[in-house]
């Protein structure tokens, strides 16, 4: 107690005696510290053995895997084993070189004659459609000059002579120039022939005869109302029983001193069909001669139908005279035409036709004497 201390170090144990007294604390950490260690190596064991254990499986599947595709590799190998020997026996089964050789040479003449039969069979084919076609050119031109002289139809002739320069141009043969040319001129002129309708004319003539069987004839009339008959009865005032006898008697006679016109008779019931029989069979005939294009029988006709009308039906009546002035106006319309002459052209395309039969004979000719030629050449060479 001789030393004076201060309090902060009275207050401060010493070393020695914090020293002596941590040592009684450590104990129970470092028996911690030792379980968890532990711990901590049981379960990397655990791992260690969990990670051996997968690699030990994946080890397996890899192994089943690659015996798999050794099976795989192995049954591949027999298939090819099998197609190696099935390749052998068919390279065993062909033929030699020279057997070879031999058939190349046998392939190369049949493909030649092959060749030849398909060019002789064009020739052949080509020109029996050719044959075939202006044949019936030929008969197209026939049938366009028969329609013109028999029915003088102009519009069927035209399309004739149409078809026919048509076909000409598909044969595209300098040769046909002189047959084309001659077409063209009957087709210039068959443009510039008047055709008349004959079918109108035929369609109005029936129309006619149709008013014909409502003709009727018109009754006389008279204006004078008795004449002089009737002027007699009316002088006086008074009437006596002469002057209402004679006022009777003027309705069924009448006096007139200034006829000028003839009166025809009315026309009994059988007698007017007769006339209208007459009539419509004069018209009929003009039908045909129009379309027939026979020009005299059309007017005899009409003039045959116009007499009938004036001879037993009334001028003044409305009905025949409208269809004594459609006769009249008929009577004008052309029904003949002059057909052009169609004999140059058929002419023509007939020498068109035997210049092409003669040179096309001369070519078979030719033809046979080569494919006789050729064919001694290969016999031989062989």
């Amino acid at each position: 107690m001789s030393e004076a201390t201060t309090p902060k170090e009275q207050q401060q144990p010493e070393p020695d005696v914090l020293a002596a007294q941590q040592p009684a604390a450590t104990p129970p950490a470092r028996g911690n510290g030792l379980a968890l260690l532990a711990l901590l190596v049981g379960a990397a064991g655990v791992a260690a053995g969990g990670w051996g254990l997968w690699q030990m499986q994946a080890l397996d599947a890899r192994g089943q895997q690659q015996a798999g595709q050794l099976q795989t590799v192995s049954a591949e190998a027999q298939r090819l084993a099998q197609g190696s020997q099935k390749l052998s026996t068919q390279l065993a089964q062909l033929p030699t070189a020279e057997e070879l050789d031999s058939r190349r040479r046998l392939l190369a003449q049949l493909q030649g004659d092959q060749q030849l039969l398909n060019q002789r069979l064009e020739t052949v084919l080509g020109a029996s459609r050719q044959d075939w076609r202006l044949a019936e050119a030929e008969h197209l031109l026939r049938l366009a000059s028969l329609r013109l002289s028999a029915l003088q139809d102009i519009n069927s002739a035209t399309a004739l002579v149409q078809a026919a320069d048509e076909i000409l141009q598909e044969q595209d043969d300098p040769a046909a120039f002189s047959a084309r040319e001659q077409l063209a001129k009957s087709l210039e002129a068959l443009r510039s022939t008047p055709n008349p309708d004959r079918t109108g004319l035929f369609l109005q003539l029936g129309a006619l005869r149709e008013q014909v069987a409502q003709l009727n004839a018109q009754a006389p009339t008279f204006d004078g109302a008795g004449g002089v008959l009737n002027e007699l009865a009316s002088e006086g005032v008074e009437q006596q029983w002469w002057q209402r006898w004679l006022q009777t008697l003027a309705e069924y006679f009448r006096l007139d001193f200034n006829a000028d016109n003839n009166i025809r008779p009315l026309l009994s019931g059988q007698a007017l069909t007769q006339v209208r029989l007459a009539l419509s069979l004069a018209l009929e005939q003009a039908q045909w001669a129009a379309l027939h294009g026979q020009t005299a029988v059309y007017k005899q006709a009409l003039q045959q139908a116009r007499e009938v009308l004036d001879g037993h039906f009334d001028v003044e009546n409305p009905n025949s005279r409208a269809l004594r002035a459609r006769i009249d106006e008929l009577a004008t319309r052309p029904v003949a035409i002059t057909p052009p002459d169609l004999g140059p052209a058929l002419n023509a395309v007939q020498a068109y036709l035997h210049a092409k039969r003669s040179a096309r004979s001369e070519q078979k000719v030719e033809v046979g004497s080569d494919a006789d030629a050729e064919a001694q050449l290969q016999e031989a060479l062989q």
